[in-house]
């Protein structure tokens, strides 16, 4: 009788998913989108190729599960700034997370990914925006374009994130600041939050 045992994870109600969501998140950010194949995902997590449909009918809703972890870890970041650093902090958080997690970022916002067919991405993702709305709202007046407020923060800070993921700042714009220290001090020359109108 043969002792040989076949090694095999298992995995209790719901640790599958969260064990597929990990493992591609680790691809994703050392190998880029275009590593991640079901297939794949199930092999290094050490599930059967068919193991991945349980929870995601096609590529794309693990790359939009993908994506709506990206935005909650966001979220998480930019309320967290908040409390510390109002909405500078907020901007800064968001550039902060892009840096750090490139490869989530562009996932999060390259258009890759139908929003519309994915409902639970949809949330977050308006979650996350609203955040920052809110916070800005809080400041300007609605009759003063909180709204458009709002857009042109996300704006700048989305724009100033993709221009430093892409290398597009010299070190001479940059002056020999390290990024966190660019990034501070170019928001802190902006700005956004329009005065209480003087009665």
């Amino acid at each position: 009788m043969s002792t040989f045992r076949r090694k095999k994870r298992s995995y209790h109600h719901g640790d599958l998913q969260a064990a597929l969501i990990r493992t591609a998140g680790k691809m994703l950010e050392k190998e880029g989108v275009e590593a991640l194949k079901l297939r794949e995902v199930a092999r290094r997590a050490g599930v059967s190729h068919n193991a991945p449909y349980r929870h995601f009918a096609e590529r794309e809703a693990l790359l939009a599960a993908l994506a709506a972890e990206g935005f909650e870890w966001l979220g998480a970041a930019q309320r967290k700034a908040a409390e510390a650093g109002g909405l500078r902090g907020m901007g800064e958080a968001y550039v902060h997370f892009a840096l750090t997690q490139p490869q989530r970022f562009r996932l999060m916002f390259g258009g890759q990914i139908s929003i519309a067919k994915h409902p639970q991405l949809r949330e977050v993702a308006t979650k996350t925006f609203e955040a920052l709305a809110g916070a800005l709202c809080a400041r300007v007046p609605e009759a003063q374009g909180a709204g458009d407020s709002s857009i042109a923060a996300w704006a700048l800070v989305h724009g100033l994130a993709q221009l430093l993921l892409g290398g597009r700042i010299s070190s001479v714009a940059k002056r020999g600041r390290d990024d966190a220290t660019f990034v501070r001090e170019v928001l802190a020359s902006v700005r956004f939050v329009a005065r209480a109108p003087v009665a």
